[in-house]
Parts: structure tokens; sequence; C-alpha cells
């Protein structure tokens, strides 16, 4: 399928969704959620994609946050309703089966940051800026970014954050835990599709089951956690995965996943 604001590569089980206004540093209004939403649904069911890659076109900006001047004039009716937009198309990556790297290839504002962090896992090129700007227009961050960052980074980073304003550098972003790993820009992409790689190589559907057990399990208490963890620990032993990976690995050869 085509889109109008992102684009999407297939190359040997590795997505790569680029979000596509560079004109505009890639900001977010309703036309470009509705494409990530489509596009999403669509990965979802591709079974050719084990992996996705959210980055950004150009090299400026990963995404500089929502569109200013698509904000300007709402009402606040309608200033929630879009920020309900963003916090659902977002959650629906988040929620993905597959895992989502987030290749941060410049600024990463606002909602930008809010998108990179319903990702798994997050890469930065050392040109890479972070921040939640938003008190400085009067608003508060709108797509998720109270309730994500905190857990990330920690409360009282996060409140730095959204109540300075301030923008932080890739370093800073890697040492309070923000992003995995800082590279240089020239190397983010094939680090990203090198970490895809990794991860397409196991068993997918222990992949998944991982995804699962950490995004369930971080939300609810330790014991229920480890219930949830218990429960998709065992529902592996009835994937064929699980038998190949097993006997591959006591016979000393590579295992030959399916997904099933």
């Amino acid at each position: 399928m085509s889109y109008t604001y992102v684009l999407l590569e297939r190359e040997e089980g590795i997505g790569v969704l680029t979000i596509n206004r560079p004109e505009a540093l890639n900001a977010l209004d309703v036309n470009v959620l509705e494409n990530l939403k489509q596009a999403i649904a669509d990965i979802a069911g591709d079974d050719e994609i084990q992996v996705l890659i959210i980055t950004g076109a150009g090299e400026k900006s990963f995404v500089a946050g929502a569109d200013i001047k698509f904000m300007q004039p709402l009402t606040p009716v309608e200033g929630r309703a879009f920020g309900m937009v963003g916090q659902r198309v977002f959650r629906e990556i988040e929620k993905l089966e597959k895992p989502v790297i987030a290749a941060v290839n410049g600024f990463c504002l606002g909602g930008g940051c809010e998108l990179a962090m319903a990702a798994d896992i997050r890469l930065a090129s050392e040109k890479a800026k972070f921040g939640q700007p938003e008190v400085g227009l009067g608003i508060t961050p709108g797509h998720g970014g109270t309730q994500r960052l905190p857990r990330l980074v920690g409360e009282g980073r996060a409140m730095e954050l959204c109540l300075t304003g301030g923008m932080i550098d890739a370093q800073e972003a890697y040492r309070i835990g923000l992003v995995n790993h800082v590279h240089p820009a020239e190397e983010l992409m094939n680090a990203a599709r090198e970490m895809a790689r990794r991860i397409a190589k196991n068993a997918p559907v222990a992949v998944r089951n991982s995804k699962v057990a950490i995004n369930r399990g971080i939300q609810v208490d330790i014991d229920t956690a480890m219930a949830i963890e218990a429960d998709l620990f065992g529902l592996c032993f009835s994937t064929a995965d699980q038998k190949e990976g097993m006997d591959a690995f006591v016979n000393k050869r590579k295992a030959a996943f399916q997904g099933k």
C-alpha cells in the first residue's frame, strides 16, 4: 500500500518505516498520524516483516514535534481529540507484536520524542536532540510523554525535562537511559539494521512473548508480573521453534526457526 507522509520498505525480514515530511522537519499532524496508523496496521499483518525500524526523512530531524501551525487554532475539545489520536497510534506501535527500533537521526522533540518512546529500543545519531518543549508553547506533552518518560528515565529526570522544556543531546539521553546506543550519523541506519538482524535470527514466538512479558509486567505488581512470565514461558514449549531451538543446541547446529 502507498502512503502520502510515510514510506515503508521491506528488506530481508526487516521493515523500515520513514516519516516522510522533511520540508516540515517531519512534524506530526492528523494526516501523518493517520498514515502511521495505517502503516502499523499493515505491518502487523505482514508476515514478511519480523522487526520494524522507524526513522525520519532527511538529515535534520527524526520528528521535530507536532505541527504547531496545525495545533494553534484548536479548541480544548479539538486539542484533547488530537492528543488522543496520537496516544492511540503510539500505543499501537507499543503493542505491535514485532519488535520496534527507533533510529533517531536528528531533532526528536515533543511528539517526536513521544513516538521514539513508543518503540522498544532507541538508537541515536550523535547529532540527535531530545526534549519535551511543550510548556514553552503553553501546553503539556499530549501523546504519552508524561507517562512513558518517567517509566524510562525516572520521575525526577522526567519532571526536569517536561517542566523546563529543555533539550538534551544524544550522549545525555544515553546517560539517563532514554536511548540504548549512540552512533555516528553515517552509521546509524546500518547499526539499526544490524540490531534488527540480530533480533530476527531468534525464534519469532519467543521474541514476541518476551516483548509481551516486559510490556505487561512493568504495569503490574511483581507477583502478577511473574505469573505473566510463567504463562508465556510455558506457552513457548508448545511451539515448533522451541523443539527446533533446543535440538539445534544439543546437536550443535544452526537453528532454522519458522515462527511456529
